[in-house]
């Protein structure tokens, strides 16, 4: 596992992984979208290139919630 993808300490002890308890119990879309301006926003200053990665990971997950969920008014 790296910090980017599935990072074991965003895991519980049985693998539940966090993103997926707000996936289900909120708006997982915006809370990808609000990670994608985090870590756009703070790449320079923090961790460079893997923060950018971070970024493409909650983007990319978005994408895949909205595509699986198209057919549903989800945003507007």
């Amino acid at each position: 596992m790296t910090n980017v993808d599935h990072p074991s300490h965003y895991q519980s002890g049985n693998g539940v992984e966090v993103i997926d308890v707000i996936d289900a119990f909120t708006d997982v879309v915006a809370f990808d979208l609000g990670n994608v301006i985090k870590y756009v926003c703070r790449w320079k200053n923090k961790n460079g290139i893997e923060d950018l990665k971070k970024a493409k990971w909650y983007l990319e997950h978005a994408i895949a919630k909205l595509e699986v969920n198209k057919n549903e008014q989800i945003y507007k």
